[in-house]
């Protein structure tokens, strides 16, 4: 008789081989189709409410890995939430104005820019925009992120654009908003400002320069200073010293010159001088002193601010109000001049004299031969440091004075108000609070006008009578109200007067007669909107509960947001925040087209499954820095098979099994019930971590869980059992039981994570009570399965077991045994307490340690184990044909011959 067809062995149609890459565009499809995100929502209508909200990435390219994980991470948060039976509503949005996209449409364009009008050129950025919301929506649904794709939020719609500009509103009737000439960052190559956000800091060499202004009152006696910008000398109006510093004269060849002590020993050395003391003195006591300007016929003065250092240079600083935000706050206080004769495209003006026309990096060469020319200078040389650049075009950027928009952080105490509202926050790192913190205790005003054409424009008029430049709430309430049926492109198309509202008037001379401008408003004030335009403006709850993203949005996007939100509504728009950091390749490089380590997660999509990017995000400790490679993507690939072999185990083992088939708890085999109570622990545990948002900590205790307690312990015990007992028998429905619970909890756990493989398992299993595993509720933890003297127990149990399967393994290993089956065991154990456990749990040894036969006795001579010493002989009698297992009854059947007595007993229907 062939014994293997009374086995019941596993079957299921859940391959071993994944194939996610054909499979997950069919479970796509098969979720668009059934409506999956939408019934969420209406299953779980009337429960409390759950918001992430999404932060806009920028509509100007495909998605690269570090959008892709930012997209899976929110992913995570959301089905776990609703698991949990919340209502999560998730639009996804865009941010479409801006300067990268125009300059991209300009830079395609050429010389034919030039030619086009606004209208034309923010048509063609509007195309191109909206072209890749579509290209980058497809690409998120790729990756199995769930949302409400068919109506996102897209910054450039005329409703979106009526809420930015309602926002700005606010701020304009609290006077936050004014027009000033101060220095701003200013990209000569993109030819507008940026504001802090949109500048990056990279190595940049810059020459150094020492140089000498002689004092109008003491021909002998000059002033020395240090700069690394030479080309802005000529906007040079003081020299600020520390009013407390102890400065000296020192006698260098027939010259006197003037540096701080602190620097002095520093200084001689740089620039290689004897020199001699001749007079000490605080700063304080040279304020107002009138120096020669070493470039014009005009002099700077002495004055005194707290910013000087002792860390560099002379500690005497180079003051130019037109071209630094500390230089400029000096020149307030001492009412300069603020100089900046530099234009739009870095050229310097008629102003500079004899430098008209030259671009201001090629004209520090001149500047310092000039200086040179007239025994100015003291020493040039070449420093790299850290210096401000585009973050679009990479280009250095300069500090220039020029007219522009602010917002003034301080007016109406709203930088304090904001820094109250970080503490309300709950930070994820929590060191996001004092990063986020600090930068808003240092954040100068925020410059919020671009000299772009693609973008919300500021609705300002300029008084063809007087010249006056006016911003009224009263304007911008009118024109918000035109945008919101024909969007912004009304301000470039309209005449001026139908964008005013009847009767408007100049405050400053009654004039009637305007004309537009035409700055735009900066993009970080579009995104900062979204809270109003997606969330509050629709009735949802807000303040919403997460906003999740890089850590670079602590100045960019959760600061612009939070200071608009307090303005607008008095609170910060978000309870919690995410922060995850940069990805970087195996070497913890940054990752670029240049150095060839840039990974397409399309790439991986395509040739493993979203799955297994997924799977990647999820083992990352995303709170810092992350590293990937093909290598650390191809170990996911491992660990995801492990995990897809345990659920196939469990499918094949629960083939015949239904919910009418549970064991109540009590009657449940001692094995099972440790099982099921270690179950609800991994439960406990694993749910902790998602609220947390520690999906690294799920990842590694699913992985120990599956592989460690479940694939080398539990479900290698149970083979026996689910094999070879009778199909309906108390000990393999026993054991189906907790496989059951095991399965049901596993496959919602992993749902948020690996959500394809998830909702295939799903569906090829009994425990369908939904459409979709993603309509399913997240596994409660049952306090009634935990008996805590059985898990103590069990955990000293498994002790015996490591002393057992070592002794088996030498046993193995010096061919007294093939197979474990081919074992008896005999067990001393090492203390009473263990003894009495052993007894106690006996009748459980064989499935236990998978052998054949188990003794307890004492004085054992063989392997000396920790708890026990353990003896292996071969078991005694003839193999069993069915079980493998060794009895000296093998045999002696006379219906069932080459069977043990138990399975003589399954096979006659008396084992039950």
């Amino acid at each position: 008789m062939d014994y293997k067809n009374t086995l019941n062995l596993p079957q299921t149609n859940f391959q071993m081989k994944a194939n996610l890459v054909n499979k997950e565009p069919e479970m796509l499809k098969f979720w668009e189709e059934k409506e999956i995100y939408k019934k969420t929502l209406e299953t779980r209508e009337g429960a409390p409410t759950y918001l992430l909200h999404d932060g806009p990435p920028y509509a100007n390219g495909d998605i690269h890995l570090g959008t892709a994980m930012n997209k899976i991470l929110k992913d995570f948060v959301t089905r776990y939430k609703t698991m949990r039976g919340y209502r999560v509503p998730y639009v996804p949005g865009w941010d479409t104005h801006g300067l990268p996209i125009e300059h991209r449409v300009t830079t395609t364009l050429g010389e034919e820019a030039k030619n086009k009008t606004p209208v034309e050129i923010r048509k063609l950025c509007k195309e191109f925009a909206l072209k890749f919301v579509d290209i980058q929506r497809e690409e998120f649904k790729r990756l199995g992120v769930k949302g409400d794709w068919e109506n996102p939020y897209i910054t450039l719609n005329p409703e979106y654009e009526y809420h930015i500009l309602d926002v700005f509103k606010t701020l304009v009737e609290d006077g936050n908003v004014y027009r000033g000439n101060k220095p701003v960052y200013w990209c000569p190559t993109c030819k507008t400002a940026l504001a802090e956000a949109e500048i990056e800091y990279h190595d940049h060499d810059s020459p150094s320069i020492y140089v000498k202004f002689q004092m109008v009152d003491d021909p002998k006696t000059y002033v020395v200073i240090w700069t690394t910008t030479p080309w802005t000398i000529p906007a040079n109006v003081a020299i600020a010293l520390h009013p407390e510093y102890t400065y000296v004269k020192i006698k260098v060849g027939e010259e006197h010159w003037i540096v701080a002590e602190g620097l002095l020993q520093k200084f001689a050395a740089d620039v290689d001088i004897n020199f001699e003391v001749v007079e000490k003195f605080l700063g304080k006591e040279l304020e107002g002193k009138l120096t020669k300007h070493p470039l014009y016929d005009r002099t700077s003065v002495i004055v005194l601010a707290d910013y000087v250092t002792l860390e560099d240079g002379t500690g005497c600083v180079h003051t130019a109000p037109g071209h630094g935000e500390e230089d400029y706050q000096t020149g307030l206080k001492y009412n300069l001049p603020v100089l900046s004769p530099v234009d739009n495209e870095g050229k310097f003006t008629k102003e500079a004299g004899k430098y008209e026309g030259l671009k201001i990096w090629d004209a520090n060469k001149i500047i310092v031969e000039d200086m040179k020319a007239n025994g100015n200078l003291i020493k040039v040389g070449k420093i790299s440091h850290s210096y401000p650049h585009c973050w679009r075009c990479k280009g250095p950027v300069m500090f220039r004075a020029t007219p522009q928009w602010f917002i003034s952080v301080n007016k109406n105490n709203l930088r304090g108000k904001v820094l109250e509202e970080i503490k309300k926050v709950k930070w994820y790192p929590a060191w996001g609070e004092n990063r986020i913190t600090a930068m808003v205790q240092e954040r100068p005003d925020w410059t919020i006008s671009r000299q772009r054409v693609w973008g919300v424009p500021i609705p300002a008029v300029q008084c063809k009578h007087c010249g006056e430049v006016i911003l009224d709430p009263k304007v911008v309430e009118h024109f918000a109200n035109i945008v919101k049926e024909k969007g912004t492109d009304a301000w470039f198309e309209m005449d001026v007067k139908d964008l005013l509202p009847v009767g408007f008037k100049c405050e400053k001379c009654g004039s009637t007669e305007f004309e537009k401008t035409y700055d735009t408003l900066d993009v970080w004030i579009d995104s900062g909107c979204s809270w109003e335009a997606v969330i509050r403006s629709k009735g949802e709850k807000f303040p919403v509960d997460l906003y999740l993203e890089g850590d670079d949005q602590h100045r960019g996007w959760f600061q612009s947001s939070i200071f608009l939100a307090t303005a607008k509504s008095g609170t910060a728009p978000f309870k919690s925040v995410v922060t995850h950091g940069f990805i970087k390749d195996e070497q913890g490089r940054k990752m670029s087209k240049s150095l060839g380590n840039v990974i397409d997660p399309l790439e991986i999509v395509n040739k493993y499954g979203a799955d297994i990017l997924r799977l990647w995000v999820a083992s990352t400790d995303f709170f810092d820095n992350i590293r990937v490679g093909k290598n650390i993507i191809e170990q996911q690939v491992e660990v995801y098979r492990k995990l897809r072999n345990t659920i196939r185990y469990l499918l094949s083992n629960l083939n015949d099994f239904t919910e009418d088939n549970i064991v109540p708890y009590e009657k449940l085999l001692p094995l099972d019930k440790w099982a099921l109570a270690r179950l609800q622990k991994y439960i406990e545990q694993v749910t902790q971590y998602y609220e947390e948002f520690e999906y690294s900590k799920v990842y590694n205790a699913t992985i120990k869980y599956c592989t460690t307690e479940l694939s080398s312990v539990y479900l290698d015990i149970l083979k026996d059992r689910l094999y070879v007992e009778a199909k309906d028998s108390i000990y393999r429905r026993s054991a189906q039981t907790v496989l059951h619970y095991i399965l049901e909890a596993l496959v919602k756990i992993l749902a948020p994570i690996i959500p394809f493989t998830a909702e295939e398992a799903y569906q090829e299993s009994h425990l369908k009570k939904f459409e979709s595993v993603h309509l399913e509720y997240w596994p409660e933890v049952r306090k009634e399965f935990i008996d805590e003297q059985l898990l103590e127990e069990f955990q000293q149990l498994m002790l015996i077991r490591d002393d057992v399967l070592k002794a088996l393994e030498n046993a193995r290993a010096s061919d007294v045994i093939g197979h474990s089956l081919d074992a008896h065991v005999v067990l001393e154990l090492k203390n009473d307490e263990l003894k009495a456990l052993a007894k106690k749990y006996e009748e459980l040894f064989e499935e236990f340690f998978i052998v054949s036969k188990v003794t307890l006795t004492e004085n054992v001579s063989g392997y000396n184990g920790l708890v026990a010493n353990v003896e292996v002989k071969r078991a005694e009698g003839e193999k069993c044909q069915r079980c493998w297992k060794y009895h000296p009854e093998t045999g002696k059947d006379e219906q069932h011959p080459e069977t043990c007595p138990r399975c003589a007993a399954v096979l006659r229907g008396e084992r039950k």
